[in-house]
Formats: C-alpha cells, sequence, structure tokens
C-alpha cells in the first residue's frame, strides 16, 4: 500500500512539473491587461485629434 501512495505522489509530482514548464499560451489577465491599454491608446489618440481639430478649425476661421 505504501508503495501504491509513492508512486501515486511521484506521478503527480511529475504532471505538475510537466504542467509548470509548459508556456504555450497567455495567461487570461495578460490578455485583459493588453486588451485595457489598447483601449486606453485609442481613447487617448482620439482626445489627442479632437484636441488638434478643434486648434485647426480656430486658428483658419479668421480667414
Amino acid at each position: 500500500m505504501l508503495s501504491y501512495i509513492q508512486l501515486v505522489i511521484a506521478t503527480t509530482r511529475a504532471r505538475i512539473d510537466t504542467l509548470r514548464a509548459d508556456e504555450r499560451g497567455y495567461s487570461t489577465e495578460t490578455v485583459l491587461v493588453t486588451a485595457l491599454l489598447v483601449a486606453a491608446a485609442i481613447a487617448v489618440m482620439a482626445i489627442i485629434v479632437a484636441a488638434v481639430t478643434r486648434k485647426a478649425n480656430e486658428i483658419g476661421g479668421n480667414m
């Protein structure tokens, strides 16, 4: 019985080590943070474009 338990423990440890070494994909947190950063970059670009357009209209409006 003791050897069976040792075998189960050794097999479980080997599988855990295999899973820890596997780095095939991104984690959910990484994908979420990347998506939030992209959304923030798009929002900042929209604000900058709006400000530049407003200033350009002010300059050209007095002709």
